[in-house]
């Protein structure tokens, strides 16, 4: 059985029987006006973080997300949108649409505004999304599914969002990273990388895997705490530590000196002077923080001034500064 086999395998059962906790961070559930999340939909919330975010749906936004679990966030996305087939989800397991179908009837009770055909199902593959045409969607998300693939599925996954989106549309995502490194033994344990675990890869690495493919913009939102693997119930010699991260990847042109990746850092100016001005669209005003990319930080620091402070890396941005 391939690693995809045993994924599908572990998803149809937790179709069938929702499996609580499967994967599932302890993210607050959404509260907005208005919104009523089914408890069979919190149940069936096979996530690692959130791909929900308010700034990113204006406009009602087209949106596509690609295994569709319980149906939860593609609840969360109708109520941004609320247009027939506004959502799209696709999803390789039958049981998982069979079931969220169900679920949406559930929240068409619960909630009066949402209708079942807000949300448009497909049986699909997230290798080969052959149901949505190039350069067609806004905002395009998935929640801890891609961690799952390995080195050349993930490059053909991460492809085809760059595909449908539309220039300047978002690859919302949130899955499991590690920054240690893992014996074969775990890389090669099929139920563990189902499980959303010995799939995961440092912070670089999947920031590269996204930057490869075109994306000029990365903005790393949330790293927070996510599973142990210890030793005494798995494979490993050594505790592994596993974060969660919430990413969103643009599909900006991909800059001459190469992709603009926020990190959380912030520059601050406390000079003589009103403000800084690097004289390459970067004014810094004096005393107040601004958001920089990595690329940004290392160019003013290559300056040499005693006049600005570097923040490390926090791993949350939340929009404005640079690029």
């Amino acid at each position: 059985m391939s690693y995809l086999n045993a994924t599908e395998e572990l998803y149809r059962d937790a179709a069938l029987v929702p499996d609580v906790g499967l994967c599932c961070t302890t993210n607050p559930v959404w509260e907005l006006p208005g919104l009523k999340i089914p408890r069979i939909m919190q149940e069936m919330n096979y996530g690692c973080g959130s791909t929900v975010h308010a700034r990113d749906l204006s406009n009602s936004p087209r949106v596509l997300y690609v295994g569709v679990g319980g149906g939860m966030e593609l609840l969360q996305f109708a109520y941004f949108s609320r247009q027939k087939g506004g959502v799209i989800g696709i999803d390789v397991v039958p049981e998982m649409l069979e079931a969220s179908r169900k679920n949406f009837k559930i929240a068409e009770v619960e909630n009066d505004w949402f209708k079942s055909e807000f949300v448009e199902l497909h049986k699909g593959d997230a290798l080969n999304l052959s149901a949505v045409a190039d350069n067609s969607i806004d905002v395009a998300a998935q929640n801890c599914l891609f961690n799952i693939f390995k080195e050349e599925d993930l490059k053909k996954a991460i492809e085809e969002m760059y595909r449908v989106l539309k220039p300047h549309g978002r690859l919302v995502m949130s899955d499991p990273t590690c920054e240690q490194e893992m014996n074969d033994e775990l890389r090669n344990d099929d139920r563990l990388r189902a499980l959303c675990l010995s799939g995961s890869l440092p912070i670089a690495q999947y920031v590269k895997a996204l930057t490869d493919v075109g994306f000029g913009t990365i903005e790393i939102r949330a790293r927070k705490p996510y599973r142990i693997l210890d030793t005494k119930n798995y494979p490993t010699d050594e505790l592994i530590y596993i974060e969660s991260i919430e990413v969103a990847a643009i599909k900006d042109p991909m800059p001459e000196d190469g992709p603009c990746i926020f990190t959380g850092k912030a520059a601050i100016y406390f000079g003589s002077e009103r403000q800084f001005d690097d004289g390459k669209g970067h004014v810094l005003v004096n005393n107040q923080p601004l958001a920089i990319c990595d690329k940004t930080a290392a160019a003013l620091k290559d300056l040499g001034r005693d006049d600005i402070y570097f923040s490390e890396s926090t791993y949350h941005y939340d929009g404005g500064g640079c690029c």
